[in-house]
């Protein structure tokens, strides 16, 4: 094993269960290290999600050795080791193949030499292995990309881009994660073979492109844009960054105002899509104002809820996140107290839009916010403040904003004579309006008497 002629100075904190696996591969006679992202993370200070172990020894004989494995990728190599209830993918040293399909090789070759196996990885900095013997085995410099805070292809990097298309997302979402710069040659590699990001699949990259979204530098999606990756798997960004904003509340164009907004959201995965598509519609309803050459985009609210979730299923997203996202894509614009601020349009807002992503509309408006101009930034701004305040009320007062919240139910009215029907829907919703224009009356027996005057005699409320 010293034929690698590890870094021994450099000593990772490594898992116990993980340092087992590989004290039992050499006990047996057998190279073992750790390798790839968890080296990467383990040297930035990042927490591992996973730990990764490639081996010399063959996949047979690594279920040999150890009581429980599975067989999660045993054709190319890869066996599951489990310990504890925690799995560890074990993979033997591999050549790969010609590609095919820009994702896999038509074949796989075992070798006993571990710089072969580290020669087919994407990038240097996850081209590490470690072993707590040994030290560090780095023979493409990932230690130095590191420093230098680079993304840069082990390799020849159409080479690597050839293998697995999916490659030159990686390298974006890697930049963003870890906020790195991408090498020269790799972006050039990367802007040539961009076009095969379309024999990837849908879920693959929705994957890759959720990790860069939810990372601290959303921003470098304008990365995969000048790469040309958003042409292929997300065009309507590209039509948002050469959509200009020519108006006194924007500085931005669409896809730099998107961006802004994705950067003020909360990291979360329905704030982050919501932002993301909030002003998907701008290019396709935008019109310019002859007079005056300012753009306007009326409407863009509603056919952006109906625009997001048709790009959502083409990346396979599931359906609650994209039924919430297009609430708030629908509703992003509704400015409720701008000609009548009062408490009351408060609650009426609350009742259109609904109690359970008001919190979430809020936090987009003022996103949207923090994306404009400094004009557009003061512009409203008094009346969202003023909103959030009313909202803190209402939550803290249970106040009622909807007809489930109501202190009489259907059952209340039929027992009191009521024929059933759409006529139960009726009252509910005149008593609901009674209650936004003053929540004292939602007391079960005011809205009984009130219902009282309401139930008809001929199956139609008065």
């Amino acid at each position: 094993m010293n034929q690698y002629n590890g870094n021994k100075k450099f000593k990772i904190e490594i898992p116990d269960s993980v340092k087992l696996i590989i004290s039992i591969l050499e006990q047996n006679g057998f190279e073992a290290f750790a390798v790839g992202g968890c080296i990467r993370d383990t040297i930035l200070n990042r927490n591992p999600q996973d730990w990764d172990i490639t081996t010399s020894a063959l996949p047979w004989q690594v279920k040999k050795m150890f009581h429980k494995t599975l067989d999660t990728g045993i054709q190319h190599g890869t066996v599951t080791v489990m310990i504890k209830g925690i799995g560890y993918e074990v993979t033997t040293y591999r050549i790969d193949g010609e590609y095919d399909d820009s994702r896999h090789p038509r074949s796989v070759e075992f070798t006993a030499d571990l710089v072969e196996d580290l020669k087919r990885r994407d990038f240097t900095i996850n081209a590490i292995a470690y072993n707590p013997t040994i030290g560090l085995v780095d023979v493409f410099d990932g230690m130095g990309d590191i420093e230098k805070k680079l993304i840069r292809c082990v390799g020849k990097a159409e080479s690597r881009f050839e293998e697995d298309a999916l490659r030159i997302l990686r390298a974006v979402r890697f930049s963003a994660q870890l906020g790195f710069e991408i090498d020269c040659d790799t972006m050039k590699a990367m802007k040539k073979m961009s076009p095969n990001l379309k024999n990837i699949s849908a879920e693959r990259i929705r994957s890759e492109l959720e990790k860069l979204i939810l990372s601290d530098h959303p921003d470098k999606l304008i990365t995969a844009y000048s790469a040309g990756i958003t042409k292929v798997v997300l065009p309507e960004f590209d039509k948002m960054m050469e959509c200009p904003q020519i108006t006194p509340y924007h500085m931005y164009n669409v896809g730099e105002h998107t961006i802004k907004v994705m950067e003020n959201v909360p990291k979360t995965r329905l704030m982050r899509w919501a932002a993301l598509f909030h002003d998907v519609a701008k290019p396709d309803v935008m019109f310019i104002d002859k007079k005056n050459g300012r753009t306007h985009f009326k409407g863009h609210a509603s056919v952006g809820s109906e625009m997001a979730p048709v790009i959502m299923r083409r990346l396979k997203m599931d359906n609650k996140i994209i039924k919430a996202a297009a609430r708030l894509i629908a509703c992003h614009d509704d400015r409720p107290v701008e000609k009548n601020r009062t408490p009351e349009a408060v609650r009426r807002s609350v009742h259109k839009i609904g109690k359970d992503i008001y919190r979430e509309y809020l936090q987009l408006v003022y996103a949207d916010f923090q994306g404009k101009s400094d004009y557009g930034k003061e512009k409203g701004y008094d009346e969202y403040l003023y909103i959030c305040q009313q909202f803190d009320i209402i939550m803290q007062n249970n106040i009622c904003t909807s007809k489930k919240e109501l202190n009489i139910t259907g059952k209340d009215l039929i027992a009191m004579g009521c024929p059933t029907g759409t006529v139960i829907g009726d009252i509910l919703e005149a008593l609901l309006e009674k209650v936004l224009i003053d929540p004292k009356v939602n007391t079960h027996e005011n809205l009984m008497e009130e219902a009282r005057k309401m139930i008809p005699s001929n199956g139609t409320a008065k």
